[in-house]
């Protein structure tokens, strides 16, 4: 068996602790919890143009100012709460980011309204299974598919605001609807299996 020092690993997640257990607990786990999907929605928003270390460092500051991402409580956040939250330094302190994050819980819970659940509605774009891909390297992981294509015009279209082709791929890597660890990475098979 190996050690945490010799499992192999997708390369993006060695340079940090914090990487190396988000990469072998969460990144590409298929998730179907609207709360962590919304969560996600609004980490990979304020990643935009930044390094997701820097958001992961951050990451118990937004879930405290957002209300353990509740899109509930979110969505009800006054001008006067923005900014508020505007002065706090547990987050990136972006007006656009963070008034997209209210306008985006708003969007999300007329989603949920129209579809049952979130999660039913981003499912619908990879036919509700993971696509396993079979990537050998890095390199080969691209920042954009078709899928994260439209589904980032459909969430455009319904008002979302941060939400390009490149953050909702992402998105749909860390939440399991791709499965992007390398081949030789001890998490694709695992998570091959899983779906």
């Amino acid at each position: 068996m190996k050690t945490h020092t010799e499992t192999e690993r997708c390369s993006w997640c060695l340079k940090f602790d914090q990487y190396i257990k988000y990469h072998d607990d969460e990144w590409g786990v298929p998730v179907h919890d609207d709360q962590t999907h919304f969560e996600f929605l609004i980490l990979e928003g304020a990643q935009a143009g930044l390094s997701w270390s820097t958001i992961l460092k951050k990451r118990e500051g937004y879930r405290k100012v957002f209300a353990n991402f509740d899109p509930v409580k979110v969505a009800k956040f006054s001008e006067k709460k923005i900014e508020a939250i505007l002065l706090n330094p547990a987050i990136i302190r972006n007006r656009l980011k963070v008034q997209a994050a209210v306008n985006n819980a708003k969007r999300f819970l007329e989603i949920q309204k129209e579809f049952g659940s979130f999660d039913k509605y981003i499912w619908s774009f990879v036919g509700h299974q993971t696509i396993n891909k079979k990537r050998k390297s890095l390199s080969e992981v691209p920042a954009t598919s078709v899928e994260s294509d439209n589904l980032s015009k459909d969430l455009i279209k319904r008002g979302f605001k941060f939400v390009g082709s490149t953050v909702i791929y992402a998105h749909m890597q860390a939440c399991g609807l791709v499965n992007d660890h390398i081949e030789s990475c001890f998490r694709y098979k695992q998570l091959t299996n899983q779906s």
